[in-house]
């Protein structure tokens, strides 16, 4: 008897290891009990913690309080809103809290935090600059408007003698304090040990947990076949010694940093795209961020695709919403509780009929149930939110156009 008890135990034992979540590689987990996925948070550090709580990963103080469970960010932290470096003090501190409960933070990168890296500050809120000012910060933007004068009078003595009076001004309002510190802390062309530059080299472009690959923006036929860690070393390598004339995968429209194909933008990638993704890596599920949908989280091509991206930030209403992976299922969570995703197209309605219910008036939920009921061939679309102007594009672009599924050169 005591011989069976012991040979029961073990067995016992042996499945509960087997049960454990494990690391298949750097970009790959599987057997992860729970999962959780927010989108682009831009800045809203209060948006950002509701979202959290509202997902149990945090308690009341802002600590892990979720377990095992892995919790994947989709990329876009900064811009549009003042809270980016107290947002990533916070998730940095929340991934060292995770790990030593057993669960993971998975930071993925997003169009935004290569923007900041490669100087593109267009969506750079006045809140970020001034979270860089200190007492050096006036002797800073002196030293950069007499550097600015000094290399303009080399350059072009014409348009110097022609400066206006209050070009000053202008040049304040163009560079506030903060700005010169903003550059040395995320822009390696400033400086070398930027340290927000390194931040973001050390996240990665895309991850697969259990049977779900996670990404900024997505995948158009031209990166089918690229492998996760491939994706990530060509960004890096990439941002490493960007050079604006040599375009890559952190400025291509039809890269994972861009692409809104597979969030209803136009080229919409094809079933069979999409299909040969998910073969590529084992998976049965794509999710993505980048493309705002105000207030829902939504799935595409039958339940494939999720877009995880609700607007959360004030910037787009402030819309708590999260996805959340378990063995029962595919949820989408909001601050008023958890709805089961559909898993065809065909139950899309029902399932947006139910999330207006709670969010009776949110204008853009009622234009997307109005573009999902409307009789074929209507003009009407449906509500995703523009997030950025897509980057430049050689004249010749118009003219590419996404294989099924082919690799990225």
């Amino acid at each position: 008897m005591r011989t069976a008890i012991s040979i029961l135990f073990l067995a016992l034992l042996a499945g509960s290891v087997l049960a454990e979540p494990r690391q298949v590689s750097e970009y790959e987990w599987r057997g992860v009990e729970r999962i959780v996925a927010i989108g682009d948070i831009h800045g809203d550090y209060d948006q950002y913690m509701a979202t959290l709580e509202a997902a149990e990963l945090v308690d009341g103080k802002g600590r892990w309080a979720a377990g095992a469970t892995h919790f994947v960010q989709l990329g876009d932290i900064p811009d549009r809103g003042p809270d980016t470096l107290r947002i990533i003090e916070h998730i940095d501190k929340l991934a060292r809290q995770a790990e030593r409960k057993g669960g993971r933070v998975h930071g993925l990168i997003g169009n935004h935090e290569v923007m900041n890296v490669t100087g593109d500050l267009r969506y750079v809120s006045s809140g970020e600059y001034e979270a860089f000012v200190t007492r050096r910060s006036q002797d800073l933007q002196d030293r950069h408007y007499q550097a600015y004068l000094a290399k303009l009078e080399q350059a072009d003595p014409e348009a110097f003698m022609k400066l206006p009076d209050d070009f000053r001004d202008q040049f304040n309002a163009r560079y506030p304090l903060g700005w010169v510190e903003h550059q040395q802390a995320w822009n390696p062309a400033w400086n070398a040990e930027a340290e927000y530059a390194e931040w973001a080299l050390e996240r990665k472009v895309a991850v697969q947990v259990n049977d779900t690959i996670f990404l900024h923006g997505g995948l158009s036929g031209f990166y089918c076949r690229n492998s996760l860690e491939s994706l990530t070393d060509k960004a890096r390598a990439q941002l490493r010694a960007y050079d604006p004339a040599k375009p890559g995968i952190l400025d291509d429209p039809f890269g994972p940093f861009w692409f809104r194909g597979l969030a209803g933008g136009e080229p919409q990638a094809p079933l069979e795209t999409v299909e040969a993704i998910l073969a590529q890596h084992d998976a049965k599920h794509i999710v993505v961020g980048h493309t705002p949908t105000m207030g829902v989280i939504w799935p595409r091509y039958d339940g494939r695709v999720i877009q995880a991206d609700v607007g959360l930030s004030g910037y787009y209403g402030g819309h708590v919403g999260y996805l959340e992976i378990t063995p029962e299922g595919l949820f989408g969570g909001y601050a008023w509780g958890k709805l089961r995703l559909p898993e065809s197209d065909d139950e899309a309605v029902a399932y947006l009929e139910e999330v207006i219910t709670h969010d009776p008036s949110n204008p853009y939920l009622k234009k997307r149930l109005q573009a999902l009921t409307q009789p074929p061939g209507a003009a009407a679309a449906e509500a995703d939110g523009d997030d950025d102007e897509e980057p430049s594009e050689p004249a010749d672009e118009e003219q590419r156009v996404p294989p099924i599924c082919g690799i990225s050169p």
